[in-house]
């Protein structure tokens, strides 16, 4: 049987190659017909999963909690060292030289990227800001939201901190960070759904294997998880789930 794959909408253009090799490597290492799905929003995400589309998910964290407790998937593994950071920054001419600037209505361009705004939530409380004092602007994509910013249209950006670094040369010359936050706890990770459990102990092996490997580590670079996958138990993601709920409170 086919076994879809869903990786989370949130990683740069440049991956998307390295997407498709991973798929094509890990159905060659364990002779299961995986179908790659690379939806182009969260609402699309979100579809699919309502849909019951999704047999394997690369969730970002925030998803991944609602995930595991309402559709009952489990965790199969995270990327080693490389947690969801993420960056508020503003126009590198901008009058505004550190996140404690920002005022109430101040416009805020993010992608429908639930941890992101989270994360930089708690990162604005320094500043007495909360979620009804920001005039969010949500757009399609992290180049969209720097455009914004770059343009006038936004007093700043939330995004990954991945993303933000990603961007051109040229885009990184008009912007300027005013925080990057530093959470380490917090990653995407791989689930599985209970209909193919079963396969899971297979999966593992495979992506566990693939850092250092001759035809692992490649595919592994295009995808920026260098240093690969490190097994995720059940109380790891528990933990993370429950820091989750801590932003959320």
């Amino acid at each position: 049987m086919n076994i879809n794959v869903l990786i989370a909408p949130d990683f740069a253009p440049e991956r998307f190659a390295g997407w498709h090799m991973l798929n094509t490597l890990m159905q060659r290492k364990t002779g299961l017909a995986l179908r790659l799905l690379t939806p182009a929003s969260a609402s699309e995400q979100a579809q699919l999963i309502a849909e019951d589309k999704a047999d394997i998910i690369y969730a970002n964290p925030f998803d991944a909690a609602s995930i595991v407790r309402d559709s009952g998937y489990v965790t199969l593994v995270r990327p080693i060292n490389k947690a969801n950071e993420m960056v508020i920054a503003a126009h590198a001419e901008s009058p505004v030289a550190s996140f404690r600037e920002l005022k109430p209505g101040s416009k805020v361009a993010l992608t429908d990227n639930k941890d992101v705004k989270l994360i930089g939530l708690r990162l604005l409380e320094p500043a007495d800001l909360t979620e009804a004092d920001i005039n969010w602007q949500v757009v399609e994509s992290y180049q969209a939201a720097a455009r914004m910013v770059i343009k006038g249209e936004a007093d700043a950006c939330f995004m990954l901190a991945e993303a933000f670094h990603s961007l051109s040369r040229l885009t990184l010359t008009q912007l300027k960070p005013l925080i990057e936050s530093k959470l380490a706890d917090i990653s995407h990770v791989i689930l599985v759904h209970p209909r193919v459990e079963a396969e899971a102990p297979k999966l593992r092996e495979a992506l566990l294997g693939l850092a250092g490997s001759a035809d692992g580590q490649p595919v592994l670079d295009e995808i920026g998880i260098n240093q690969g996958f490190e097994a995720m138990s059940t109380e790891d993601a528990e933990f993370m789930i429950d820091l989750m709920d801590t932003l959320l409170e």
